[in-house]
């Protein structure tokens, strides 16, 4: 069997079985809560430059930030799109917040996993963060990005 999750990492960290068994866990999860099991995700570990320019580019804002998704729409492809995390931003929050940096990046996992399979937390009536805490107490990480900013 193929791996779900592809890897693209970028930067020093080095990436864990246990840690990856992980992602692929909470992949199949939320996939299977949604009728999509056949599909797969792109994940791009980055520095903040690298996320900036991805940000500046693709949404006109000149900053770094922690995560970006890009759904691919299509019934041809197994692929439902891309998620890229800055490294640099993660390591920030989770020592801010004082938890691992793998806590961190599973929970900017889920939360561009959501936005890929068409959650929109700007635009919803709270079924993104409500999804997203589900996931999160099912996995026993730390609260989210949306859960601390609401």
């Amino acid at each position: 069997m193929f791996p779900k999750i592809d890897y693209h990492n970028q930067t020093n960290y080095i990436l864990q079985k246990h840690f990856c068994d992980l992602l692929e866990q909470i992949f199949d999860k939320i996939l299977q809560d949604s009728n999509l099991t056949h599909k797969q995700c792109e994940v791009l570990l980055v520095d903040n430059a690298t996320i900036q320019s991805f940000n500046k580019n693709h949404r006109n804002k000149d900053e770094a930030t922690d995560v970006l998704s890009f759904p691919l729409e299509s019934e041809f492809s197994p692929l439902i799109g891309s998620i890229i995390i800055s490294l640099d931003y993660a390591q920030a929050v989770a020592n801010t917040l004082e938890h691992s940096l793998e806590d961190e990046i599973a929970l900017l996992f889920i939360h561009g996993i959501l936005h890929l399979i068409g959650f929109d937390h700007e635009k919803d009536e709270g079924e993104h963060r409500i999804k997203e805490e589900e996931l999160i107490y099912l996995f026993n990480l730390p609260q989210s990005l949306i859960m601390r900013n609401s």
